[in-house]
């Protein structure tokens, strides 16, 4: 379901880096559901086909590694020589693990960071003059480690905070013409990033009990925020970090903690 009329994206082409699984997935979907012409790439080319496959809607899945400008770029030029020049791009692709600054290489903290930031760089630097010129939406998954300091996440807080600065730089240098905006998941259910942080039930519950919302977000909520961000109801809007969160970047929304400060 969807609040946006039908057809909204019919005839824009879209691409979505990371797009193979999780939010990135389920930001492509929606997409396709409501008329754009979708492909997504990411470095298995069996999960990406897989995913075009859980598309549908004669979506496209492409092999490709963010990390390296050139293979991207190539991929990039592929679906607007298949689907005509990109009217969306998302940035997506992130890697992450639960590790102390001095429990990780700096080959660890390097690839986080290449995934992520040199990735969205990347991403957004190759697709520019591919783009449909005085349309075009592009958008990065940022994250809460990019303002709020968290133990164990030295490579995400670093990465992310770094995309968050470039969304805004590039949104100074590239408009009226493209539009580049952000959007911050707070914990998104049955997606891999939220396995790895939340692995039992106990630290699922501290999560919960944090969120303002009690509850995790959905990567169908996500994409509605992508969708908004992609619309002409956002004409206006870049420079933008949209938090989707359940407020889970505000505070702590525990019971305990509000209780106590009742007494």
């Amino acid at each position: 379901m969807t609040t946006f009329r039908d057809n909204l994206l019919s005839g824009k082409t879209a691409f979505v880096a990371g797009g193979t699984s999780g939010i990135n997935l389920g930001i492509a979907k929606r997409f396709a559901e409501l008329g754009a012409k979708v492909a997504v790439a990411g470095r298995d080319p069996d999960k990406a086909a897989r995913a075009a496959a859980e598309i549908g809607h004669d979506a496209i899945g492409l092999s490709g590694d963010v990390r390296d400008y050139g293979v991207i770029r190539g991929v990039m030029e592929n679906v607007v020589e298949k689907f005509g020049p990109m009217d969306i791009v998302i940035s997506g692709a992130a890697g992450n693990f639960l590790a102390t600054a001095l429990g990780m290489s700096a080959n660890a903290f390097r690839t986080v960071v290449d995934i992520d930031l040199n990735g969205t760089f990347n991403v957004f630097r190759g697709c520019h003059d591919l783009l449909r010129r005085r349309s075009a939406s592009v958008i990065a998954i940022s994250a809460g480690q990019a303002i709020n300091a968290s133990p164990l996440q030295a490579h995400v807080c670093a990465a992310k905070a770094g995309i968050n600065q470039l969304i805004r730089v590039l949104a100074l240098e590239w408009g009226p013409d493209v539009r580049v905006n952000g959007i911050s998941p707070g914990p998104i259910a049955g997606t891999e990033g939220m396995a790895r942080l939340a692995p039992d039930a106990e630290t699922h519950q501290a999560h919960y009990a944090r969120i303002a919302m009690k509850r995790w977000g959905t990567a169908e909520e996500v994409a509605e925020s992508a969708v908004f961000l992609c619309s002409p109801a956002a004409s206006y809007i870049t420079g933008t970090i949209l938090d989707c969160d359940g407020g889970s970047q505000i505070g702590d929304a525990s019971r305990s903690d509000v209780a106590r400060g009742m007494v």
